[in-house]
């Protein structure tokens, strides 16, 4: 047994309501430089629905993650090096832009400093590839809302391998929301993907990230990753991805999408796993044996040879004791009501899923019976083969059988604590019959609905023994530094970012100017601009005063000693 730690996290979609804020502060935190003006690190996908990149689900097509080969051994689907050798130049199977969105501005200077005149000016809709005017077709949450509609549903992909009649019904019964992030897998296919080695998994807390020194643009990654979660940077030449927000989580902070997220529904914890039990796990045979296979990986915290194990391995104490009260390994394994995303891509991924519940509540209610009930809504479960079938292509590879133990659970859960609420003597027999104890359900219950934020986010932070080493990770993964990768001159994997970070708000001449500059930062004649977000608050970084040649100081220069 060889233990290893992992930050992971779980979301409950019976609380997301789609407001997308997780994915706007992701935004102006990750992804607020030229070059990713398309790249969402984080988005909220309506289902049923295309998801982003469009269709990213259809395997047969992008030849993300792994299969099987003939031996039985695991193999990437996009092929062995030979192939990738034969494609390193020329990758044909990567999404297009118009798989994703071709990114807008508007033009709003014309709209701001038009004359006076009888017709109110427009701002156009101008590329931020070309720079030339374009008419908006999509975006990434285009078809936010329209789970279900004919105008998507006959593009998405879980939703075309069911039935004619499970999908006619379905559009009138379900639609949720399903926030996405990089999975951070224990066996990720991005890395294998590599041919430069630039993408690898942190030893400590199994965060994937992307070495920038080392891309040399091949996008192999992209390909290789089934949630399409790789972004290639069209400006740096360089492969871009979510961070899980390191250097917050090395301070015990959870991920920004978390932090800002208004419904509450994310939690982040440590586990503990068992790496030499993954390769095996990932070569389970059947595809429906993938949730238990990857399940039985998972460390019980509690337990005592795991706990010397841990020792031994160098994880330092108050980190298995963060595992012991993690909110992730209560949700996964001691209440087994949190799923993975598509655990056929063998990728075993460690952001999970608690799926919803409030469809099924919703129609039991338009029936005109008691929604609450826990007879009803068992029955409920049992006859609503639709959604449940939906949520298996989702998150247990078509079995229907986790997803509708997980559902009983739910509803047991919210049965059993409505006698609690209304003063009644709460029924035992509730919780029986899924497979709990009463202390167990209501545990569950304070965690899914009561948990405050230390509960939420079990984050141990960083020890000062790993200080140096992580230091040098973040001075490698860096995508902003000065100096840094693609921050000046270029080659034949990329070209010049612009200097500095720029701000978030820049009308398209601005834009065009820097993009076609001759210089690595601000056009000639202009001064550089800071990123204030990216200001650690000591000294005067260029840009950020006004120069005062009079006192014979600029910007960015020491202030002279006394």
């Amino acid at each position: 047994m060889r233990v290893m730690a992992q930050m992971a996290m779980v979301m409950n979609l019976d609380k997301c309501i789609g407001c997308h804020t997780c994915s706007v502060t992701c935004k102006q935190a990750w992804t607020n430089r030229t070059g990713v003006e398309y790249v969402w690190f984080n988005n909220v996908e309506t289902r049923p629905g295309q998801g982003y990149p469009r269709r990213y689900e259809d395997q047969d097509t992008w030849k993300g993650g792994w299969e099987l080969n003939k031996e039985g051994r695991l193999a990437l689907k996009a092929g062995g090096r030979f192939r990738k050798l034969i494609q390193i130049f020329s990758n044909p199977v990567l999404p297009t832009l118009d798989d994703y969105y071709e990114p807008w501005t508007y033009d709003y200077e014309t709209l701001t400093n038009a004359p006076l005149q009888e017709h109110t000016p427009v701002a156009r809709p101008q590329s931020l590839i070309t720079g030339k005017d374009m008419k908006i077709s999509w975006s990434a949450n285009w078809d936010d809302d329209l789970g279900g509609s004919a105008a998507t549903s006959e593009r998405d992909v879980l939703l075309n391998q069911v039935s004619e009649k499970i999908r006619f019904e379905f559009e009138q019964t379900f639609m949720f929301y399903l926030p996405r992030i990089c999975e951070h897998c224990l066996n990720p296919s991005c890395a294998a993907s590599c041919p430069s080695g630039a993408i690898y998994k942190r030893e400590e807390d199994g965060i994937v990230l992307v070495d920038q020194d080392r891309c040399r643009g091949w996008r192999m990654c992209v390909t290789g990753c089934p949630y399409k979660k790789v972004y290639f940077n069209h400006r740096t030449g360089k492969a871009e991805k979510c961070t899980f927000c390191f250097p917050r989580v090395e301070v015990g902070l959870p991920t920004v999408c978390s932090e800002t997220c208004v419904g509450r529904l994310r939690y982040i914890g440590l586990v503990l796993y068992d790496a030499d039990r993954v390769l095996e796990a990932a070569s389970t045979p059947d595809e429906k044996g993938l949730y238990e296979a990857q399940r039985e990986v998972f460390l019980d915290p509690g337990d005592p040879d795991v706990v010397r194990a841990a020792e031994r391995a160098g994880i330092p104490r108050d980190w298995i004791e963060a595992a012991q009260r993690s909110p992730v390994h209560a949700l996964i394994n001691s209440y087994q009501v949190a799923l993975p995303l598509h655990p056929e891509y063998r990728t075993l991924p460690m952001v999970w899923y608690i799926p919803p519940l409030s469809p099924v509540v919703d129609a039991v209610r338009e029936t005109g019976r008691d929604a609450e009930d826990h007879r009803t809504l068992f029955a409920a479960v049992d006859a609503l083969r639709i959604p449940v079938d939906y949520l298996a292509q989702l998150f247990t590879a078509g079995d229907p059988a986790p997803v509708d133990a997980v559902l009983r659970r739910l509803a047991a859960m919210r049965s059993y604590m409505r006698d609690i609420n209304l003063g009644r003597e709460p029924d035992a027999a509730i919780p029986e019959q899924v497979g709990m104890s009463e202390e167990q359900m209501y545990d569950m219950y304070r965690l899914l609905a009561l948990a405050k934020y230390d509960e939420r986010y079990v984050i141990p932070p960083a020890h000062a023994e790993q200080a140096h080493s992580l230091e040098e990770l973040a001075t490698e993964c860096s995508l902003d530094r000065e100096g840094g990768p693609g921050m000046g001159g270029s080659g034949p994997f990329g070209e010049t970012s612009g200097g500095p970070a720029p701000v978030a708000v820049e009308n398209f001449h601005l834009l065009r100017e820097r993009q076609t500059s001759d210089t690595p930062a601000a056009p000639t004649g202009r001064a550089r601009r800071v990123n204030l977000l990216n200001w650690d608050g000591k000294g005067s970084p260029p840009g950020l005063f006004p120069d005062h040649p009079a006192d014979g100081v600029t910007s960015g220069e020491a202030e002279p000693k006394p």
